[in-house]
């Protein structure tokens, strides 16, 4: 089959985030399949971007998938830059239809850009190709920026998206979704029952197999004077940002002091020099920030961790579903987990791997800290299993990449999460 998959920002292990398109696409290109990626060349998300010079196309190979860089203009935050960078590749992508639809000769076509406006053009190179169109629903459009930016659906930039969303509906073969329990959002905007598929966001067991990396010097002293000084090591790794909850976590360590528990927090963020300052204003001793570390890396961080923690803000949004790859990640390092979330979904729960408190409530955080610390090694041990059991079964890209074909050949979903 030839796989034509269009993600403004796509990235690869060369460039960073996102990642999910690669390793889908690596493993459809380990199963037999040609796959094409087309992406924008600036996105926020990349730490890497590709060197485009003054060419508007680039295309090169990584690992067996053919990339196609489209030239976009750099951006910052979510103004009128996005929106440029956004009708740019949008731009390019319509002008080089026809040519994706002569040279890839897709077999699928696959419209995952988080907004929903590719897929337009993705119909038009499907229509052109005769290929099947399938729709990636990753965050729901425009309904995550009138909920959380408090869009009027009579904006205009709403209503363009909300024509985008309804066609995809409609007029896609198949739809995937990360979020478990879209369907009746997406049923009420045209989708027909039968063209839904869930598959979750994943990670790559390969790089979780072999010895790990060694952390930065720091990170790894105080790591070590924190276990021989028998504290109780509370990890987070990931964004600070202001979805993650991290204020609540604060309040949290603030209600701990002066017990044997530390709170390690790992990464970057908008959020991290107010998150440094309000530590250092409470007087929070028991509370150690750190740079990101590489990816190569997280493995062996984890590993430190007695237990992780991952909390989100009380949002509406969230009843339509969660699948985090930070969570995922703490499965698969075995640690069990405290979870601070209302959603339509829980894996914590669904894995038995940790424990799930209500979110923006540090006491009921504080409490689940203590209620670990208080289970001996062994049992905690076991929760971690479990963890690393379920997203072993269920959160790999090779089981998630299988998958994913079964939307792109029209067979029957799997509705599993």
């Amino acid at each position: 089959m030839n796989i034509l998959l269009i993600n403004h920002y796509a990235g690869s292990v060369r460039h960073g985030m996102e990642y999910r398109p690669y390793y889908l696409a690596r493993e459809w290109v380990r199963a037999g399949h040609e796959v094409t990626i087309v992406a924008a060349s600036a996105s926020h998300v990349r730490t890497q971007a590709p060197t485009m010079g003054l060419r508007t196309r680039m295309e090169e190979t990584i690992d067996g998938i053919a990339y196609v860089w489209l030239a976009t203009p750099p951006y910052r935050g979510n103004g009128a830059a996005r929106l440029r960078n956004m009708a740019a590749f949008l731009w390019r992508l319509h002008a080089a239809g026809d040519q994706l639809a002569r040279t890839v000769k897709p077999d699928a076509v696959i419209a995952s850009s988080t907004y929903p406006l590719d897929i337009w053009p993705a119909a038009r190179i499907a229509r052109r190709a005769g290929a099947r169109l399938v729709h990636e629903v990753h965050d729901l459009w425009p309904l995550s920026p009138m909920e959380l930016g408090g869009y009027s659906p009579r904006h205009p930039f709403i209503m363009l998206l909300q024509a985008a969303e309804d066609f995809a509906c409609r007029r896609a073969d198949a739809i995937v979704s990360i979020l478990p329990k879209v369907r009746p959002h997406l049923e009420a905007h045209g989708m027909a029952p039968h063209k839904l598929h869930l598959v979750p966001n994943g990670v790559d067991p390969d790089e979780w197999k072999g010895a790990a990396v060694p952390l930065p010097g720091r990170l790894d002293v105080v790591l070590d004077g924190l276990r021989r000084q028998d504290r109780f090591i509370v990890g987070y790794a990931g964004t600070h940002g202001i979805a993650n909850a991290l204020g609540t976590l604060l309040d949290a360590a603030h209600r701990l002091r002066g017990r044997p528990v530390a709170f390690v927090l790992v990464g970057g963020g908008p959020d991290k020099p107010a998150l440094e300052a309000r530590a250092a204003a409470l007087g929070l001793d028991n509370v150690h920030f750190f740079d990101p570390v590489a990816k190569s890396q997280v493995p062996a961080l984890l590993r430190r961790f007695d237990v992780a923690y991952i909390g989100w803000r009380r949002q509406a949004l969230y009843r339509f579903g969660i699948s985090p790859n930070k969570l995922i990640d703490y499965m698969m390092a075995g640690r069990p987990i405290v979870h601070a979330v209302e959603a339509g979904n829980d894996p914590v729960m669904e894995a038995g791997c940790g424990l799930t408190v209500a979110p923006d409530d540090p006491q009921a955080i504080a409490d689940a800290v203590l209620a670990m610390q208080a289970l001996d090694a062994p049992t905690r041990a076991a929760l971690g299993r479990r963890g690393r059991d379920h997203a072993l079964a269920n959160h790999t890209y090779p089981v998630l990449g299988r998958r994913f074909l079964t939307a792109l050949a029209g067979e029957p979903p799997c509705l599993k999460t």
